[in-house]
């Protein structure tokens, strides 16, 4: 039988996981489904569980002088019920499209990354939010930023004698914000074929002094889109949606498989684009209203 850690502190949750052989838990709705497929394949292996969830401290947003910090047990619904700035609107769209109420209570952003899912929605967001992740071990404590930290198809830069501590995402002016779109084959509890998610930042006049977009679903890791985000410099942001292009969508690599073909997603990627930066041009005239 595997053994079950739940230790009360950090410090021991370290020296736990500096042994090696340990599956991080938090919110369990990744280790959990994954266990069972593996055991319905016959794999009856089992790894150490190291569950977090007894550590202090690790749970809740809190606003820093720097950054808004965004502790690794924070749960999807503890960011719904927040009251956070529209900075966070498409994280927080994200968040509710992220299976039901019950994997929302349980499920937390850092596991979501950590998984390191192409579909995982929650990565996307935290790509143009230009997030950095928090990870400690008994050596000590480094960030890593967002686009550095999923390196690979399901795998992260978190060393085998790490933990992610927390998500810390930096404070851009007043008028940034930001927004989620997704695409499923239905509308809720459905993996992704495709997801965009962008931050915005305008001047008094509405010309976008930065802008962040990134796609999710269409490549091994998710991708920032830098030439559509150099094209948008400058320019009013009523005007975004009909800049983008579909030679700005260069960094895609996306594949056929049960949910589309690579063409499809390609082009859904572009409408998918355009669409949430013309949401982001309406929500910025609703704001002005």
């Amino acid at each position: 039988m595997a053994a079950y850690h739940r230790p009360t502190t950090l410090e021991q949750a370290l020296a736990i996981r500096a042994g090696g052989g340990v599956t991080v838990l938090a919110g369990g709705t990744d280790v959990y489904p994954a266990r069972a497929a593996r055991v319905g394949w016959g794999d009856m292996r089992q790894a150490a569980i190291l569950d977090i969830t007894a550590v202090p401290d690790l749970r809740g947003i809190a606003e820093e002088e720097a950054a808004w910090r965004i502790g690794a047990l924070t749960t999807w619904t503890d960011l719904i019920c927040t009251d956070l700035p529209a900075l966070f609107d498409g994280l927080k769209l994200a968040a509710r499209e992220i299976g039901g109420v019950q994997i929302q209570n349980c499920g937390t952003l850092a596991g979501n990354i950590c998984t390191a899912s192409p579909a995982g929605d929650g990565a996307p967001n935290l790509l143009a939010l230009d997030a950095h992740v928090e990870l400690a071990s008994r050596r000590g404590c480094r960030t890593v930023p967002m686009r550095d930290f999923i390196d690979g198809y399901r795998h992260t830069q978190c060393r085998s004698d790490e933990i992610v501590t927390a998500v810390l995402v930096p404070k851009p002016g007043e008028r940034a914000r930001s927004h989620f779109l997704k695409l499923g084959a239905r509308r809720y509890l459905v993996i992704s074929i495709v997801m965009a998610a962008g931050v915005v930042e305008t001047d008094a006049a509405g010309t976008v002094a930065s802008a962040r977009v990134a796609v999710g679903s269409c490549s091994a890791v998710p991708q920032r889109l830098p030439a559509l985000e150099a094209a948008l410099a400058d320019r009013p942001l009523e005007a975004a949606a009909d800049i983008a292009a579909p030679a700005h969508l260069a960094p895609l690599a996306p594949i056929d498989d049960i949910r589309g073909s690579a063409a499809y997603r390609r082009h859904a990627a572009l409408a998918l684009v355009r669409d949430l930066l013309a949401q982001l041009a309406s929500d910025s005239r609703r704001r002005a209203a």
